[in-house]
């Protein structure tokens, strides 16, 4: 027997000795608990650390763990929704820059587990897939400033929250409800990197049962290496009212505006020859040249100015090396996102509570990318050949890629509470859709700087449309026993995805290359209909917590996932005669065992997991050679299989009187194909620790510290990156005082990478040696005013 699955039958058999074990011993011993017994609520006090119930999940079947509003107000201003997660036990979060905000540097992994196959919940509204093409990754539709918390489940995450990504771990951001009373914040940073950002919310207070608050924040940043720049504009708002204290109806709102430029990733010794390395502010010398061919003679001379003279301007030109697609002015991103959603709730009796919710999303942008003449040549002779409507390319095109589209859903549920049972259940339904194009323009003379004709289109590459239409059915019960020391959760969901592609997916949709046919093409197979149903109708989960003592719980669990193929455009829009078998939906089991604490000076969980997928699809990568940058592909990894081990903790000691505290997480993480070989970016140790100091009511500071293991950069356990470690820090001045600051203003620094820690490997594009370096040491400082 292998290693891997005796860790798997020991676990099993814990597990289940753990859940139906005690559920059993309940049946005969309802009455053995006392009050000296049952877990009590203890805090370890200060500014950035509280809830313990939540930051440690107490009374959760599963590890649960959470980022508590007190850190939040502690990060970096403008911090990407992503990052928040890096201090959690089990996350590795890569980002590039110090907020994260660049949408294509964006990595996380948990456990086994992808950002891909993570679910997302704002406020009980589901995020979708976590796509920067057309889908909606939490990022756009948070600031920190407004959440509570933000709630992870890196295993079994419960079978209420609604998501077709999940395969086990669940994470859920909520915002704060409006201010009881009138008032509001203010707050501006500045930063390195020509950083500037703005927050401004206003809250109306209680009046008569309604409140609101709406909040708007501006970001404008440099990129820390190459040219261009960072544009944000984040609007949000809640609106509640309460009929009383148990009916309420609660409208949201958020619109993200968001342009930024591309940095450009690469091997590793492009970032250790120049670690600043990024796209050119000019275009380089030599770029723009009449297109000749072997004699130097000038080749194609069409009359692009219709003069009857034929000159330099009228041939196209050719791009001299890999620099002429390097000019940043030909590499952006915009998004506009926007989302509603409108909850009530009530009870019907003292014992049943019921909830509806409703929600639209409107999607919409577009992204650009060079091609340089030699491949674009190419493409246009193969869709000329064939009689497409296409203009001999000028020199360096303008690659445009359009996304957009809608997801509209609802759900609804209950929970009836009857003796000792807890028992939920609900619904989910969602329509989905999603527009994609991909063509290439020429510019004015070829050049990059060139105004775009958007009349001419060198060759087309994609221009379809994809549905999803969700069902989600669930119902659990969690039984209470021993006088609720004792807590038995037993779940089922289902989970339906209907799928379907209809347009040209691909290249060969439109020509397909072929040496032996007259002028080398032949017609393409034109606009396709593909569909594909995903359904898994019995998706169990089953989970225990007990209370051993009043400071300490033991909990496990048990769940079988199931999700849609993730990447599922990126696999069905392949061009082939015959549409590719539709790829099984993954499924994933998951056991969790662990112990948590909660004491006077100190509180913390201790979790030992293991999960195994029969089908799990890994995102690669290979080169673009229009673009020099990784694409993602996707292969079936098969059998995967994960365990591990995640502690985490807070430590305040008598000592100090109540002054310092000390927090810290570790992972050990083991991951590995049906082959034995670990999974791609995938550190067996990740560790986290810091320490604060709160001397006085208006002085907190931090020390913070991060360590992320060696990884492989391939499926192949090849390319192997070393291990690094980030200091971060922060000094929070504010509050009552004896030196004549008012109370209500405070100044925030905060510095990321203390040490200015040079990693050029920071960031891995699984399945190739591609990579972002670490950003370098960064400042920003932040000044706030609450009225």
């Amino acid at each position: 027997m292998t290693r891997a699955k005796h860790f798997k039958k020991s676990l099993r058999a814990i597990a289940l000795t753990t859940v139906f074990g005690l559920t059993g011993f309940a049946g005969y011993a309802q009455d053995a608990g006392d009050e000296e017994n049952r877990l009590t609520t203890v805090t370890v006090e200060g500014r950035r650390i509280s809830q313990n119930d939540e930051a440690i999940g107490l009374g959760e079947a599963t590890n649960t763990v959470a980022v508590t509003r007190e850190e939040l107000l502690s990060a970096p201003s403008g911090i990407s929704g992503l990052k928040m997660l890096e201090s959690l036990p089990g996350f590795n979060v890569q980002t590039d820059g110090a907020l994260g905000l660049y949408e294509f540097g964006n990595s996380v992994t948990v456990r086994s587990f992808n950002l891909q196959q993570i679910g997302f919940v704002l406020d009980g509204v589901p995020m979708g897939r976590s796509d920067a093409f057309g889908g909606s990754p939490i990022f756009r539709y948070v600031d920190n400033e407004n959440l509570g918390s933000v709630v992870a489940s890196p295993g079994a995450g419960d079978v209420s929250l609604p998501s077709y990504s999940s395969l086990g771990p669940i994470v859920s951001y909520n915002t704060t409800d409006p201010a009881d009373e009138l008032g509001g914040m203010i707050s501006y940073t500045i930063g390195d990197d020509d950083l500037e950002r703005s927050f401004i919310r206003l809250d109306t207070g209680d009046i008569n049962g309604f409140s609101a608050y709406f909040s708007r924040s501006k970001t404008d940043s440099g990129l820390w290496r190459g040219a261009g720049s960072i544009d944000r504009e984040h609007l949000e708002g809640k609106a509640v009212y309460e009929w009383d204290d148990t009916t309420s109806l609660t409208f949201g709102y958020v619109a993200n505006e968001f342009f930024d430029y591309d940095s450009p990733s690469g091997p590793a010794s492009r970032f250790e020859n120049d670690y600043y390395s990024g796209y050119s502010a000019t275009i380089p010398d030599g770029c723009i040249q009449p297109y000749t061919d072997a004699n130097g003679d000038l080749i194609y001379p069409f009359d692009y100015n219709g003069d009857g003279v034929a000159d330099s301007n009228d041939f196209s030109p050719t791009f001299i090396g890999s620099t002429c697609t390097s000019y940043f002015e030909d590499r952006i991103n915009i998004r506009q996102d926007s989302l509603y959603h409108l909850t009530f709730e009530t009870d019907l009796t003292d014992s049943i509570d019921v909830f509806a919710t409703y929600y639209l999303e409107d999607k919409d942008g577009f992204g650009v990318s060079p091609d340089g003449f030699s491949n674009t040549l190419g493409r246009y002779n193969d869709q000329s050949n064939v009689g497409l409507n296409v203009v001999f390319p000028r020199g360096v095109q303008y690659g445009l890629s359009t996304v957009g589209g809608e997801r509209e859903g609802f759900l609804a549920g209950g929970e009836w509470r009857i003796a000792n049972h807890t028992i939920s259940a609900g619904f989910w339904v969602e329509d989905e859709t999603y527009n994609r194009t991909q063509l290439r323009l020429n510019k004015v003379g070829g050049s990059q700087n060139g105004a775009v004709l958007f009349d001419e289109v060198a060759y087309f590459r994609r221009n379809y449309t994809t549905t999803r239409e969700t069902t989600q059915l669930y119902i659990s019960d969690v039984m209470s026993f021993l006088d609720d020391r004792l807590n038995v959760e037993v779940g089922i969901k289902s989970l339906s995805v209907d799928y379907t592609l209809n347009g040209y997916r691909d290249f060969n949709d439109y020509a397909i290359r072929d040496a032996t046919a007259p002028g080398g093409s032949l017609q393409g197979y034109g606009p396709q209909s593909i569909a594909a149903e995903y359904e898994e109708n019995f998706l169990p989960m089953i989970g225990a917590v007990y209370d051993l003592n009043a400071t300490d719980q033991i909990f496990g669990s048990w769940s079988q996932n199931f999700a849609l193929p993730r990447g599922a455009d990126d696999i069905f829009d392949n061009a082939t005669s015959t549409p590719l078998p539709a790829p099984e939906g993954e499924t994933a089991e998951n056991f969790e065992i662990g112990i948590r604490t909660n004491r006077s000076q100190f509180f913390g969980a201790a979790t030992a997991y293991y999960t195994s997928f029969d089908n799990q699809l890994l995102a690669a990568s290979v080169i673009n050679p229009a673009t020099g940058q990784p694409e993602a592909f996707y292969i079936n990894g098969g059998e995967v299989t994960a365990y591990g081990v995640e502690l985490s903790g807070v430590y305040q000691p008598d000592y100090f009187n109540d002054m310092l505290y000390f927090n810290g997480n570790l992972t050990y993480n083991s991951t590995e194909d049906a082959n034995g070989l670990e999974l791609a970016d995938s550190p067996n140790w990740i560790i986290t620790g810091g320490v604060t100091y709160e001397p006085t009511e208006w002085l907190v500071a931090n020390l913070s510290g991060k360590f992320t293991g060696e990884r492989f950069s391939t499926f192949s356990e090849t390319a192997p990156v070393d291990s690094f470690t980030v200091f971060d820090g922060y000094v929070d001045i504010g509050g009552p005082n004896d030196f004549g600051m008012p109370d209500n203003i405070s100044l925030r620094l905060n510095v990321n990478n203390i040490f200015d820690e040079e990693v050029p490997t920071a960031f891995i594009f699984a399945g190739s040696a591609f990579y972002r370096p670490l950003n370098p040491r960064t400042f920003q400082a932040t000044l706030t005013a609450r009225f």
